[in-house]
């Protein structure tokens, strides 16, 4: 079976990326999470702003916690989008293999990306649910992966899998808009090359940055109201000392979510967060997308190097 090599090499490069973008960022990435995980009428608040959180840790001398949970979040961030971009690569491939187009268009690469999405999240859902936990803990109290999913059922590590899966439509549209976005600009750049081993185009840093954010920005504000569903069905606790012991275990439902947000914040408070999410994502996204452009071709050159190793020297392994 013969390695696909530019899917490899897509997967790496996209882990990588984003492995940089998750630990950069976040200290914000934390301060936004434990701000949507909160409930409350307007007047009942702890945190007015993303910025109350920040300000809570620097009070409490607890800066640090700010990264509690990184090492899991990172190890999920890594497997998943690894898992995603090799996926992504590959059915995009085996779709114009398929149909014999040069370009995939729109609606095909929806349909593409969704596929790639939904094949990552049983894997590191669990992983997901643990950094989610971890971050919304009290500063200085956080727990680690093993002690943080223990405490609960396994089923409970899968806590949000129905909306995870509702939410590969964030990716998608992000995906889809920025490869449109990049064949346009590459249109005019790409020339007629011999060879079946040459590298794939890239980007500038500066155009993969811009398209990453543009991209991203248009899908979270598709998908808030899931993703702030989302956080409060992981959240390790309840902001909210009045609730019910019944009340906070509807909640970790998409219906006990959808209406406990209703119920005390009203329409707005499905937005509640987005100017975060939006800074957060769309510089993650971008940044991601801007080291993978970049060490792109230099991946490449990696898995091309590895491939040829094993071709030359495979029958020397089946022989053993």
């Amino acid at each position: 079976m013969q390695l696909d090599l530019e899917s490899l090499s897509e997967a790496t490069s996209g882990a990588i990326g984003s492995l940089v973008s998750t630990t950069v960022l976040y200290p914000l990435d934390t301060c936004k999470t434990k701000y949507q995980a909160e409930v409350q009428a307007h007047h009942q608040r702890k945190y007015k702003s993303i910025s109350d959180v920040f300000w809570e840790a620097i009070a409490t001398r607890q800066v640090l916690s700010l990264y509690q949970g990184l090492g899991t979040k990172n190890v999920q961030s890594f497997i998943s989008s690894f898992i995603y971009f090799y996926g992504y690569s590959y059915f995009k491939k085996l779709y114009l293999k398929k149909t014999g187009n040069k370009s995939i268009g729109t609606a095909a690469n929806l349909i593409v990306a969704t596929a790639a999405g939904v094949s990552t999240i049983v894997i590191t859902q669990p992983l997901d649910t643990a950094s989610s936990r971890m971050q919304t803990s009290e500063f200085g109290k956080s727990k680690g992966f093993w002690k943080t999913l223990s405490e609960g059922t396994w089923s409970e590590a899968y806590d949000g899998l129905g909306i995870s899966i509702l939410l590969t439509t964030n990716p998608s549209i992000q995906y889809t808009a920025y490869d449109q976005l990049k064949q346009r600009i590459l249109k005019g750049k790409i020339s007629n090359r011999t060879g079946t081993k040459s590298s794939p185009e890239s980007l500038s840093a500066f155009s993969a940055f811009m398209l990453g954010a543009v991209s991203k920005c248009a899908a979270t504000c598709l998908t808030y109201p899931a993703i702030r569903c989302k956080v409060m069905i992981q959240a390790a606790e309840s902001h909210d000392d009045k609730s019910t012991q019944a009340e906070r275990k509807a909640q970790r439902t998409i219906s006990g979510a959808l209406y406990t947000i209703w119920k005390r914040e009203g329409i707005l408070g499905f937005f509640k967060g987005l100017q975060a999410q939006i800074l957060k994502t769309v510089l993650s996204a971008a940044l991601l997308l801007m080291v993978k452009e970049k060490i792109a071709k230099s991946t490449w050159i990696l898995m091309l190097m590895i491939g040829r190793y094993l071709s030359v020297n495979s029958p020397k392994l089946k022989a053993v």
